[in-house]
């Protein structure tokens, strides 16, 4: 059964023909074409990334203190008073 494109975007890379020759017997070692071995690689890739980026990862104890504070916050020091006076006189019309 022939296989229907999904796909509408385009990418395009230049590569040294040793970088492709690697592509492509690493694709064929998988069974997959050059372009689905590229995709899966870059999408494994990007999954990593952005995880790295946007995930926070706690242990048992960093979590236990999060929810702590979150909880029962600290009172406002000096600090902070002043950066929400500023706040308040900078949006003030």
């Amino acid at each position: 059964m022939p296989r229907v494109a999904q796909r509408q975007d385009r990418v395009s890379l230049r590569l040294s023909p040793q970088s492709k020759q690697k592509l492509e017997r690493a694709a064929a070692y998988l069974d997959k074409t050059l372009t689905d071995f590229v995709i899966d690689v870059a999408l494994q890739k990007a999954e990593t990334v952005v995880r790295e980026h946007e995930m926070i990862a706690l242990t048992a104890e960093e979590w236990a203190r999060f929810q702590n504070l979150l909880l029962d916050p600290p009172d406002p020091n000096e600090r902070l008073r002043r950066a929400l006076a500023e706040h308040g006189r900078i949006l003030r019309p």
